[in-house]
């Protein structure tokens, strides 16, 4: 808790440095993020893609809600809201005009697969989705085309975004992954 100083000394908050009205949210797993670690460096799938990486991991280790035969859905690490899923092709590709026509067509249907999913578990009422094309676009990894999906809920931009700029995820990424595989349709 903090202490305020009496109203005979100068206005300034006790034993927290400067002042800054609370806009810190101490998340120190996104430096790894920040600093490139497991981004690939070039165009092949041998450069240390966490995209590529991921597949090869069990669906609870590697955030894998669902597996298609070219795309699979897979929760961000670091996400906007709650529920924030990406379908992402198997095959390393950066861009979007890169995808075969079957690949197109699966990432089509994985979103409104994951539409329907993040509707039924998480009562969702509307949708942000997009892919960023290339590192100047703000692809965090653009040398493997993904697409988010973010959830959004009437509502959802509270005091906290507004005011804090902080976001509160309610939920461990582990538990949204299960709730999400067990409401995705099945085949």
């Amino acid at each position: 808790m903090l202490a305020t100083m009496s109203s005979e000394q100068p206005e300034q908050q006790i034993g927290v440095g400067a002042p800054d009205a609370f806009q810190r949210m101490w998340t120190p797993h996104r430096m790894a993020y920040i600093q490139g670690e497991n981004k690939p460096t070039g165009p092949g799938s041998g450069d240390g893609c966490p995209f590529c990486a991921i597949p090869a991991k069990s669906d609870e280790d590697g955030l894998i809600v669902a597996r298609g035969e070219r795309v699979f859905a897979v929760l961000n690490l670091y996400p906007y809201n709650g529920g924030h899923l990406m379908t992402v092709p198997y095959r390393h590709v950066a861009d979007y005009t890169d995808l075969d026509r079957e690949e197109t067509v699966e990432l089509a249907e994985f979103t409104k697969q994951a539409m329907s999913t993040l509707r039924k578990a998480s009562g969702a009422h509307g949708f942000n989705i997009g892919m960023n094309q290339g590192a100047v676009a703000g692809a965090g990894i653009a040398a493997h085309l993904h697409q988010h999906l973010v959830p959004r809920w009437g509502g959802d931009t509270n005091f906290m975004p507004v005011v804090g700029h902080t976001r509160i995820l309610p939920q461990l990424l582990a538990d949204t992954r299960r709730l999400l595989a067990e409401a995705w349709p099945g085949e």
